[in-house]
């Protein structure tokens, strides 16, 4: 047996790619977004970093339950 050639290498090192840019794409949705706690919040993160299917399972199941913070209207700034 020989080593790992460089066309497999590149094949996972492409696939750990975008496996590691949807995990990173969930936790700054879930870092984003209000879940009611801070415990929902973390648990949510938690599930997020799980490798390979944390992601999925957040999209599933988590991705609507948090809520955009609301943005200031544009007249009532409160540092004014």
């Amino acid at each position: 047996m020989t080593g790992m050639d460089w066309e497999t290498a590149r094949i996972w090192i492409k696939i750990g790619l975008v496996f590691f840019i949807l995990t990173l794409l969930a936790v700054l949705d879930v870092a984003r977004k209000d879940f009611g706690t801070i415990g929902k919040k973390a648990a949510w993160g938690v599930i997020a970093l799980v490798p390979f299917i944390g992601w999925l399972i957040y999209l599933l199941f988590g991705f609507r339950k948090g809520k955009k913070p609301a943005l200031p209207a544009a007249g009532n700034d409160p540092k004014l």
